[in-house]
């Protein structure tokens, strides 16, 4: 993607490689035991390698394109982007997201991916600056909902809230959840909001 490439904090990696084997480009090697962009040219910037990461040492950067004198748009120098700015951590998708970040801190809302599609206004009323999790409890897998538990266990959250669909199938995201708050061994209060198909909030 124009002007956007990874960034790795060496303080955070430990070199366990998950990310060089994710990263399909090549771009990222193993460097004196910690992981290197060894080939910025080759990264796409999709991010593949972001998820891969127990540690959350790999962030985005965005480099911002200026206009030159001749008004070509050429690529200045890196500013962080939104994925290091709190409360818009990407990616979301419960399956894609590290088990450790600094954006899991304080209140994380755990949705259910129809919710967004199916109110008005989603992020502005049931997100805002927190952290969010997307995933569906009849097409995702066992596995990806168990992840919840380490991500629980292993940040200092304080607060889950659940957004779901009214439909029975949904019912299940609450339910998932409050089994990984048990799992963790914390005891972190679990809300729900229960979104109607016709888009209103019923509770």
């Amino acid at each position: 993607m124009l002007g956007r490439k990874i960034k790795i904090d060496k303080e955070r990696c430990d070199g366990c490689g998950l990310c060089v084997e994710a990263c399909h480009e090549g771009a990222i090697a193993l460097v004196d035991g910690k992981a290197e962009l060894v080939r910025e040219d080759f990264c796409d910037g999709l991010g593949d390698c972001l998820p891969a990461c127990p540690h959350g040492a790999i962030s985005f950067l965005e480099r911002t394109p200026v206009a030159d004198d001749m008004g070509v748009l050429q690529v200045s120098g890196p500013s962080e982007c939104l994925m290091a700015e709190p409360g818009y951590q990407w990616p979301i998708q419960i399956a894609l997201v590290p088990t450790v970040s600094p954006h899991f801190s304080g209140r994380i809302v755990v949705a259910a991916d129809c919710t967004a599609f199916a109110i008005q206004g989603f992020r502005e009323r049931f997100v805002g600056k927190d952290a969010v999790l997307i995933g569906c409890p009849k097409l995702d897998d066992r596995q990806r909902f168990d992840k919840l538990a380490a991500i629980f266990a292993g940040n200092p959250v304080t607060e889950v809230k659940v957004v779901r669909m009214e439909v029975p199938c949904c019912r299940a995201i609450a339910n998932l959840v409050r089994a990984a708050v048990e799992k963790s061994g914390k005891d972190i209060p679990v809300s729900e909001i229960v979104i109607s198909r016709s888009g209103s909030v019923i509770v």
